[in-house]
């Protein structure tokens, strides 16, 4: 897949990329497969399926979350930027903050966000529990519209990690595979009010299903 069949792709899901977002997009492709060959940022068996493997993937969010305008966003164990640069990219407005808790993956996301030139965009290096009990503090306001994640840890360790830092009516976005039932119900447990929504995740021109992609939806 090269950038003109991503474009197409993300475009019949709903996802409109201009042409600033399609360089911004293909420079950090090709930083991320530079990068990688020194720290492992995404699988190596990846690297060439990298718009389709995780770039779209990253963008699926966008199809199933409608996002407010200049809505605030948490990226956890954002690993090289994955999936908050895509978005990011995609929708310039948001404030987003990417942690990770590994040192030098978060130090080369600093870099190749820096590269993206967009403003309202941090990455910092640390456990995501931890700066979340504080609040989240992203440029002197607090809190976080939106927490997304891909492939981190299940999602009960996921809210509770990060509940403190969630505005009111904010929820949660995760991209995962697999059955998930389990997940479900360990998370029902500790909040048995909480709305979750686990959809097969579909983007045109692309055999998620195949790979049993999904995304949860939680609203605590």
């Amino acid at each position: 897949m090269d950038i003109v069949e991503l474009w197409t792709m993300a475009s019949a899901s709903g996802v409109v990329l201009d042409a600033k977002m399609r360089k911004n997009i293909e420079r950090y492709c090709g930083e991320i497969k530079y990068w990688n060959q020194k720290v492992n940022l995404i699988s190596r068996q990846d690297v060439d399926n990298i718009f389709q493997k995780h770039i779209l993937h990253s963008l699926s969010i966008l199809k199933y979350v409608n996002i407010p305008n200049k809505s605030a966003v948490l990226d956890v164990g954002t690993g090289g930027g994955l999936p908050g640069i895509p978005i990011k990219i995609a929708r310039p407005d948001l404030s987003m903050v990417l942690i990770d808790s590994i040192a030098k993956k978060a130090k080369i996301t600093q870099m190749l966000a820096a590269h993206t030139g967009l403003r309202n965009l941090e990455v910092l290096c640390g456990r995501a529990e931890e700066y979340c009990r504080e609040g989240g503090k992203f440029q002197g306001d607090k809190g976080f519209d939106l927490i997304i994640a891909r492939g981190v840890a299940q999602a009960k360790k996921i809210v509770e990690w990060t509940k403190p830092a969630l505005r009111p009516n904010g929820s949660y976005a995760l991209l995962k595979g697999g059955d998930l039932r389990k997940e479900e119900d360990d998370l029902k447990e500790l909040y048995p009010s909480a709305l979750i929504e686990i959809k097969d995740l579909e983007m045109a021109g692309v055999d998620f299903l195949a790979e049993k992609k999904k995304i949860m939806l939680i609203r605590l």
